[in-house]
C-alpha cells in the first residue's frame, strides 16, 4: 500500500516545472501591506519633483543667477544717497597732515543729497549685461537637465524595484515548486521506488532555490531603499508599486534622426551654448575696459546750523570723464584671460556634442538589442518548458536521470529569470534613449 500511495503522488500530483512556468506570466501586484503606499510610475516623478533636494538646488541656482543680472543693470541707473552730517571744531582749525591740501573745517549741521548717473562707457556694462543674461539662461537650462537626470533616475529605480520584486516571485514559486519534488522524491525514495542519489540532488536544487530566493529579496529591499532616496525619503519605504500599462514598440531603424534631435533638444548643450554667449559678451566687456567712462554727478543740501563763512544752501553739478592710460598691463591680461576662457568653453561644448552623438547611438544599439532579446528570452522560455516537460516524462518512465531532471529544471528557472529581466530592461533602455535624445519628461 505504501509503494502504491508513493507512486499515484508522483503521477498525480502537479508538478515543480508546471509552478515554475507560471512565472513567465506579467508578475502580479504584492498584496498592500497596512503601511504599504500603492504608487504608481506617474506618482513617483511628481513626488521626486516635489521632495528631491537637487530639484531644489537647481531651481534656487536659477533664481540666484537671475538677480546676478539685475545687479549687473543697476550700473546703468542712477544712483542716489542721503547725507546728514553734524561737525564740531576749534575755531580756525585745518588738516594740516595726511593730504597735500589744508582745508577749513567748519562747525556746521547739514543735510544733502547726491546723484550720480552713468553717461556712457562705450558699451562695457551694456556686455556685462548680457552676459549675465545668458548665464542666467544656462541657468535654467541646467534645472532643466537635473529635473530630467532625476525622472530618468526614478524611472530606472521604479523598473528595477518591479523587476526585482518580479523575480523574487520567480524564486518564490521556484522554491516552493523544489520543496514539492523534494517531497515526491522522499516519498518514493521511502517506498524504494528511488535511490538516496536522487532525493540528495533534489535537495541540492532545493538550496540552490533558497540562495536565489535570498539574493532576490535583497535586491528587493535595496531596490526600494533605492527609490525611496530619490523620492527624497530619508529612510526605506514600504511601496506597492503599480506596474504602468506601457507597450514594447520597437526602436527606430536610424541613429541619425536621432542624434541631430537631441544636439537640438538636450538642455545640457543649451546650457553651454548659452554659457559660450556668455563668455563671448563678457570677453566684449573686458575689451572696453580700453575706453574711457563719462558720469554725471549732482549735489544739493542746506546747512540750518553753519558759520558765518559757509551759506545756507549749496549745489553743484559736474561730468567727469576717466580715460585708462596704463596700469601695469591689467586691461591686457582681463581680456586675453576672458578670450582663453571663450575658447574653453567652445571645446567644451564640442567635446559635449561628441560625447552626446556617442550616448545617443549607444542607448540605440542598446535598445535594439534588449528589444530583440525579447524575442530570443522568449523562444528560451519556451524551449527550456518543453525541455522540462520532456526530462520530467523521461524521469517518471524511468528513461532518464535525476541529473537529467535537475539540469532541465535549472535551465527553465533561468530562463524565467532571463525572459523578465529582458521585459523590464527594454523598458528601461527606451527610457535612457528618451533622455539621451532629449525628449524625456
Amino acid at each position: 500500500m505504501k509503494r502504491t500511495i508513493a507512486i499515484l503522488a508522483f503521477f498525480l500530483t502537479p508538478w515543480a516545472g508546471n509552478c515554475v512556468a507560471q512565472s513567465s506570466a506579467p508578475p502580479v501586484q504584492q498584496p498592500a501591506t497596512a503601511s504599504a503606499r500603492t504608487l504608481t510610475l506617474q506618482a513617483a516623478e511628481a513626488l521626486a519633483m516635489q521632495k528631491n533636494p537637487l530639484i531644489t538646488v537647481g531651481r534656487l541656482a536659477a533664481l540666484q543667477a537671475h538677480e546676478f543680472v539685475r545687479e549687473t543693470r543697476s550700473a546703468l541707473l542712477p544712483t542716489a544717497s542721503l547725507s546728514l552730517t553734524g561737525v564740531e571744531s576749534r575755531a580756525g582749525s585745518r588738516i594740516a597732515a595726511g593730504y597735500l591740501n589744508n582745508p577749513v573745517i567748519y562747525p556746521r549741521a547739514a543735510a544733502g543729497a547726491s546723484v550720480s548717473q552713468l553717461i556712457t562707457d562705450f558699451g562695457r556694462t551694456n556686455n556685462l549685461v548680457s552676459s549675465s543674461e545668458f548665464h542666467a539662461k544656462a541657468q535654467d537650462e541646467n534645472a532643466v537637465a537635473t529635473r530630467q537626470q532625476i525622472v530618468l533616475a526614478v524611472d530606472e529605480a521604479f523598473y528595477n524595484s518591479l523587476e526585482s520584486q518580479a523575480l523574487l516571485q520567480v524564486a518564490e514559486q521556484t522554491v516552493k515548486a523544489r520543496h514539492l519534488l523534494v517531497d515526491q522524491v522522499k516519498a518514493l525514495t521511502d517506498a524504494k521506488l528511488k535511490s538516496d542519489l536522487d532525493l540528495s540532488f533534489s535537495n541540492v536544487d532545493l538550496g540552490r532555490a533558497k540562495l536565489l530566493q535570498l539574493d532576490s529579496q535583497s535586491n528587493y529591499e535595496a531596490s526600494l531603499s533605492t527609490l525611496s532616496a530619490l523620492l527624497g525619503f530619508s529612510d526605506r519605504q514600504d511601496f506597492t508599486l503599480i506596474e504602468p500599462d506601457s507597450q514594447a514598440l520597437p526602436p527606430t531603424v536610424a541613429a541619425a534622426p536621432l542624434i541631430q534631435q537631441a544636439l537640438q533638444l538636450r538642455p545640457e548643450v543649451r546650457s553651454l551654448q548659452d554659457e559660450v554667449s556668455a563668455a563671448v559678451k563678457f570677453g566684449n566687456a573686458e575689451h572696453d575696459l580700453r575706453w574711457p567712462t563719462i558720469n554725471a554727478s549732482g549735489v544739493a543740501g542746506i546747512a540750518p546750523v553753519r558759520d558765518a563763512h559757509i551759506d545756507n544752501w549749496y549745489g553743484a553739478a559736474g561730468i567727469n570723464i576717466n580715460i585708462p592710460v596704463f596700469n601695469g598691463f591689467l586691461f591686457n591680461a582681463r581680456t586675453k584671460s576672458a578670450d582663453l576662457e571663450t575658447q574653453v568653453k567652445q571645446q567644451r561644448l564640442l567635446e559635449l556634442q561628441n560625447n552626446i552623438t556617442r550616448d545617443v547611438r549607444n542607448a540605440w544599439l542598446e535598445t535594439r538589442k534588449a528589444y530583440e532579446r525579447l524575442t530570443l528570452t522568449q523562444q528560451l522560455r519556451e524551449q527550456a518548458s518543453l525541455a522540462l516537460e520532456l526530462a520530467q516524462a523521461r524521469y517518471k518512465l524511468g528513461l532518464g536521470s535525476i541529473v537529467e531532471f535537475s539540469q532541465a529544471n535549472l535551465q527553465k528557472t533561468e530562463a524565467d529569470l532571463q525572459d523578465t529581466d529582458a521585459r523590464y530592461q527594454y523598458h528601461v533602455a527606451q527610457m535612457v534613449l528618451a533622455y539621451e535624445v532629449g525628449t524625456a519628461r
